[in-house]
């Protein structure tokens, strides 16, 4: 064979490479049920919880001594009537001051206390923990009369800030607790090296911590706004003046002794669900998250 011939010779062929095994698919025991099991139960459930509000919608839509199940016509005399004979604008603005200045002072007293809860160590934490803890056992109607004469010393009895001030610490235990746990999730390390940047403790923290403590922050202060909004007893004490009460205590005004106006306690229903339903529809994101976080221990 000639060396032209050799050249053109056509290489060996390569052995052929056998495919890596492809990676077996997870049993999972839920994709033997069928579909129909699991959507039943979840179509029941959704229907009794559903069923409620719609009758709540239906009384306040409906004209006063209908008996339709559809709210046709649809009439908003009660809304007319709860917002203004019946003074729930006034109730709606207290309501609203209290939420919103309960959710700043639970948010940043909180905040400070468990920051230190999770970066300083001293001789009471634990103990200090386990009295937080204990706290939420101690139901809020137990803390009605040394609060009340607390306030009436302070002369602040039929003021909104005994509400504010109440709230606030029935609220601080359980959201001290979940802020040290999101700050404890943050890498110490981030602080340190901010430390060695020239920024001191609390400008570490502004720029450092802070930030990351959005979703925490947000879900503590929901808690702390829709429990000072749905809030009846502490209002019901404190406030004797009906210019200073709040939605909870003016809905418990449209239950009289002999007959109940099922239109106008619909009405008032609905106005004070609404801002609920709007907050929890702008930060569900960020709640999720928070409870997320929360969840980790760091």
């Amino acid at each position: 064979m000639s060396v032209k011939e050799a050249t053109q010779v056509a290489p060996a062929p390569m052995p052929a490479v056998p495919e890596p095994p492809r990676p077996r698919k997870k049993h999972r025991a839920y994709d033997e049920v069928p579909r129909w099991q699991i959507y039943l139960p979840l179509s029941i459930y959704l229907v009794f919880t559903l069923i409620p509000f719609y009758w709540i919608l239906l009384f306040s839509l409906r004209p006063a001594g209908s008996t339709s199940l559809v709210p046709w016509p649809i009439t908003f005399d009660h809304f007319e009537k709860v917002w203004t004979e019946r003074s729930f604008g006034t109730y709606f603005q207290n309501s609203v001051l209290v939420g919103v200045v309960t959710l700043l002072m639970t948010t940043l007293v909180a905040l400070a206390g468990g920051y230190a809860l999770a970066r300083f160590n001293f001789k009471i934490k634990r103990a200090f923990m386990l009295a937080l803890l204990c706290s939420q056992f101690v139901p809020g109607a137990l803390l009605l009369v040394p609060l009340f004469e607390i306030f009436a010393e302070l002369q602040m009895i039929n003021s909104l800030g005994s509400v504010i001030i109440a709230e606030t610490v029935f609220q601080l235990p359980l959201s001290m607790i979940l802020i040290s746990n999101f700050i404890k999730n943050v890498p110490y390390s981030l602080e340190e090296a901010a430390w060695v940047d020239g920024c001191n403790r609390m400008t570490a923290f502004r720029i450092v911590v802070l930030p990351l403590l959005r979703p925490g922050l947000i879900a503590v202060g929901s808690f702390a706004f829709v429990h000072s909004w749905n809030h009846f007893l502490f209002a019901l004490m404190f406030l004797n003046n009906q210019e200073k009460q709040t939605i909870p205590v003016g809905l418990n005004t449209l239950m009289g002794a002999d007959s109940v106006d099922l239109g106008a306690l619909a009405a008032g229903g609905i106005i004070a669900a609404v801002p609920v339903v709007i907050v929890f529809a702008f930060i569900q994101k960020w709640l999720i998250t928070g409870f997320s976080a929360g969840a980790v221990k760091g």
